[in-house]
């Protein structure tokens, strides 16, 4: 029977595709200058991690307590946070985000920083991750009279701290109980009219690091965000640390000490910026090792490898110097298209793929083609890349994936989707070679992840099912929840 890939991998897969992370940036600076615009140069340089909406907070830690300004909308950071909405946001401690939802519908109203006024002042939060034991969690604050405004985890995790804070010395006492409670991935920057909080899961799941510029201290995502601001990276955040920045300095305290952490492999594989470093790992050189690694397992007699930019390019860079044959670029990107599979559709991301990418005929005509890219979930972009190489006169186009096959989704913060949505859980590698198109398909072993990533412990779940946490039944959790709003 003949396989309509484009129609079983269409409409049920329009948000299918392995989405970004959140970023989230924060600093504070000691000698009271304005810190607008360094959280706007943190997230543009963040941009990756997240396109559908973005925000700040900034607060004036010598004007008056509480007052705590936030602008945040749908929209890439130079739409929301123009110079002239920037300039009107003065203060010397601020936070900021962009996002890409995991937890929570496309709108506005889920755009962070969440601020919250509540009894003991304001409090902005910053998230990236995603909570295991969210229902939980909101049916303990519904029960005592909650009222949400968004559809999102983080705001469970803000009022949490909001609750806490009543019955604490200190926010960052608070933040310490709420953290205790919650279970997921997650990298969070909290402000308070005086501090700036960082903190990051027991197993590391999500990154978060920690930098100086002069007399003022930055938190970040990535440490790419940290040079795009002049500050010197100091560190990764640890798992499981707290960090609270106040004019007094630096301080630190932990969580329970897990005896195995799991960072998030893909950080390395596709989300991460090349010139960042995660927890000692350089993505470049972590990237260059994968492509290595496919060309050892899966060798080919090929005139050219290529990479699907941008994020298979290191890859095929890779793969070229172990294998010995000639890197190329073979497509030309349109670096004024936002990532396709930003659009909400399934055929505004196929017509986005033509119009961000073209093959550059004279380089791939003839030739047998080594297409390296990072992660195959719907196929539907892969085949038609392998399509646009054979109309410009490639003889050959092996696919070589720089990760193993999804088979199981992720609950961590990374939009993996369910299996049935998983074209790999559905179909033998071979069954998925020939619906695609290509003359030969190769993924990444999952015995070299760990390589690949420096010898870092890491969570490779959405390949082998083995969670790092126990993982609640979302079902019986939803039908609870449900029963008790009824």
């Amino acid at each position: 029977m003949a396989f309509d890939m484009e129609e079983q991998f269409s409409e049920e897969c329009v948000d299918s595709g392995i989405h970004e992370e959140c970023g989230v940036f924060g600093a504070y600076d000691f000698d009271g200058n304005d810190i607008a615009s360094t959280v706007y140069y943190g997230l543009f340089a963040l941009q990756h991690r997240g396109q559908e909406s973005c925000g700040l907070a900034v607060s004036d830690t010598k004007g008056e307590r509480g007052n705590v300004k936030f602008h945040k909308d749908l929209g890439l950071v130079s739409e929301v946070l123009r110079q002239d909405v920037v300039r009107k946001y003065e203060g010397d401690i601020g936070i900021g985000h962009v996002r890409y939802s995991t937890t929570g519908a496309s709108v506005a109203e889920n755009a962070q920083p969440l601020v919250l006024s509540y009894v003991k002042g304001t409090l902005a939060l910053a998230h990236n991750g995603n909570l295991v034991n969210t229902e939980a969690l909101k049916w303990e604050l519904i029960q005592t009279g909650a009222i949400f405004h968004t559809t999102t985890d983080s705001e469970v995790i803000a009022f949490h701290i909001a609750r806490e804070r009543v019955h604490s010395a200190t926010v960052e006492e608070a933040v310490h109980k709420t953290v205790e409670k919650i279970r997921g991935g997650y990298a969070l920057v909290i402000m308070s009219p005086r501090k700036l909080i960082g903190a990051r899961d027991p197993y590391g799941l999500k990154p978060l690091c920690l930098g100086k510029r002069d007399n003022a201290y930055v938190l970040a995502s990535e440490s790419c965000a940290l040079t795009s601001v002049g500050a010197e990276f100091i560190r990764d955040i640890e798992p499981g640390e707290i960090v609270t920045i106040t004019k007094n300095g630096l301080k630190s305290s932990k969580l329970t000490e897990k005896k195995k952490h799991a960072h998030c492999v893909f950080e390395y594989i596709y989300f991460a910026r090349l010139d960042s470093t995660m927890d000692g790992v350089k993505v470049y050189d972590a990237r260059i090792r994968g492509g290595k690694s496919l060309a050892k397992s899966y060798p080919v007699e090929a005139d050219l490898v290529t990479g699907v930019p941008e994020s298979g390019l290191p890859a095929a860079k890779g793969f070229s110097e172990e294998s010995g044959i000639p890197f190329g670029f073979a497509f030309y990107k349109n670096s004024y298209i936002g990532r396709t599979f930003i659009k909400p559709t399934q055929k505004e991301r196929e017509s986005s793929v033509h119009l961000k990418l073209s093959v550059l005929d004279a380089v791939v005509k003839g030739k047998r083609i080594v297409l390296v890219d990072d992660s195959i979930v719907r196929g539907t972009t892969i085949a038609n890349l392998i399509r646009m190489l054979k109309e410009a006169g490639a003889l050959e186009v092996h696919v070589r994936i720089s990760s193993p096959p999804f088979l199981h989704p992720c609950y961590f913060g990374t939009d993996v989707p369910s299996n049935d949505q998983l074209i790999a859980a559905q179909h033998s590698t071979e069954e998925i070679c020939k619906m695609i198109g290509a003359d030969s398909l190769g993924y990444m072993e999952i015995d070299y992840l760990e390589g690949m990533a420096g010898g870092l412990p890491i969570c490779k779940a959405c390949f082998d099912g083995k969670y790092p946490m126990v993982i609640p039944d979302e079902n019986n959790l939803q039908n609870d929840f449900e029963i008790h709003k009824i």
